[in-house]
């Protein structure tokens, strides 16, 4: 594989300095750089250099083999942290026409990982706990959904459908009501999560995966849950969800991941006149929770202004770049106008406030907030998004780049370069971009 113009140089210099102390100048945001990026001016070509692009992924790509080594340690977190991410990300990079010179190396490099990915999951399978043995970003079953579509995409049928099996196994583990005391319908560990590797699998393996009857049972569970904690608490919100005691909003363990998820299947949606309104109305109630500057709470018991401006989180996982995705597809669903101009506050807030200090990953990182706009970008067509997103892709070869954070999972797949390889993979074919595992279109 080519090595990229000294980026990946760049990116070992800023994993091997730790973490660094922020200036005390009240002037410098605590949360983000400031961006003085260029912003778009029509007329300007913002057309991807589609080589170098290249060239930068496939350098990250040799920076995660050489350093994110196959340890047991190294397994735990499932997607979101283990090195079963990184498979995925090599996976995708296998499927997009621009890689296919390289496509047998990034197959057989992700099988390398998803063969200890796998022993560990089943070890968990026999001595861990339910929810690391349920969740799909978050514990086995993202294990095995990758390790699925990877040996689909080698020909080995048979370990395929074994690996899919043990997918589909777990949908009887999490449809009671009250699977999970801690809150079962998030995204990382619960009921959404696994939603959205099941359409992921629908598009990878163009089959149903699940029977429609289980799949309806589960979203009706969720509909149900939500119903139970919203009445039980007197929420202004039809359909409320708790993690851990706390009522998130965001994608990650909150309200916009889960509604989002219980939009993407249409066939229910019909059947289910009902429920379809409980949606709405919850979509629409969150939508009031927008702040003037485009940003949404974190959680419920923040609507008070208890977290000041400064500390605000504009995150995939809590903020405005994550609730994107459900305002986008509610747009697309009911065609108001109001969702799409909401999703453009998101736009405009995580151009001023989404340079992350936190590193380059995409749950709570630069490359995270880069996806906002290329969202934008396939929903409006745009090239301002795109410039934008190009832009964010530039500000990870920066000198003050250096000065971010080093995640506490470097190259992982939701905190580090695994991540941060799919939005540049993705910005070198933007009309067929999607955040990872959480694509709406």
């Amino acid at each position: 594989m080519s090595k990229g113009p000294n980026f990946a140089e760049k990116l070992r210099r800023l994993f091997s300095v730790g973490k660094r102390k922020l200036s005390s100048i009240a002037m410098v945001p605590k949360r983000y750089f400031l961006n003085n990026l260029p912003d778009y001016e029509a007329g300007d070509d913002v057309s991807p250099e589609k080589d170098k692009l290249k060239s930068n992924a496939l350098a990250l790509v040799k920076t995660i083999r050489e350093q994110w080594h196959k340890t047991p340690q190294n397994c735990d977190g499932g997607l979101y942290v283990g090195i079963s991410g990184a498979a995925y990300m090599l996976y995708r990079l296998s499927k997009s026409p621009h890689f296919a010179q390289e496509k047998d190396l990034l197959l057989q490099e992700a099988v390398a990982y998803l063969n200890l990915a796998l022993e560990y999951a089943n070890s968990v399978k026999k001595h861990g706990q339910l929810v690391d043995r349920a969740a799909f970003i978050l514990g086995n079953t993202g294990t095995y959904a990758v390790a699925a579509v990877v040996h689909k995409a080698l020909g080995n049928s048979g370990k395929s459908e074994e690996y899919l099996s043990e997918f589909a196994h777990i949908a009887a583990v999490i449809t009671p009501v009250n699977w999970l005391s801690c809150g079962g319908d998030e995204l990382l560990v619960g009921r959404a999560g696994y939603l959205s590797g099941l359409l992921w699998l629908r598009s990878e393996l163009e089959c149903e995966v699940l029977d429609e009857s289980s799949v309806n049972a589960i979203l009706d569970a969720m509909v149900q849950s939500g119903q139970q904690y919203s009445s039980a608490r007197k929420s202004p919100i039809p359909l409320m969800y708790q993690y851990y005691k706390t009522e998130y909003l965001g994608a990650a363990h909150g309200l916009a991941g889960i509604l989002l998820m219980m939009l993407s299947f249409p066939t229910w949606l019909e059947s289910r006149p009902q429920a379809n309104d409980l949606l709405r109305k919850s979509v629409d109630a969150l939508l009031t929770l927008q702040t003037s500057s485009g940003n949404f709470p974190c959680a419920m018991d923040e609507l008070d202004g208890s977290r000041p401006p400064e500390e605000e989180l504009v995150h995939w996982c809590h903020g405005a770049p994550g609730t994107i995705y459900l305002l986008a597809k509610a747009y697309m669903i009911y065609k108001d106008k109001k969702y799409l101009d909401s999703c453009l506050k998101c736009g405009e807030i995580t151009w001023h406030k989404g340079l992350l200090r936190k590193g380059p990953g995409i749950c709570h990182g630069v490359a995270g907030s880069g996806y906002v706009f290329l969202t934008l970008y396939r929903l409006t067509g745009d090239k301002m998004h795109l410039h934008r997103a190009l832009q964010f892709s530039n500000f990870l070869y920066s000198k003050e780049f250096v000065k971010a954070r080093t995640p506490d999972s470097p190259y992982s797949l939701y905190e580090g370069l695994s991540g941060t390889v799919c939005f540049i993979a993705d910005l070198v074919d933007p009309q067929h971009s999607s955040f990872p595992l959480f694509n709406i279109f």
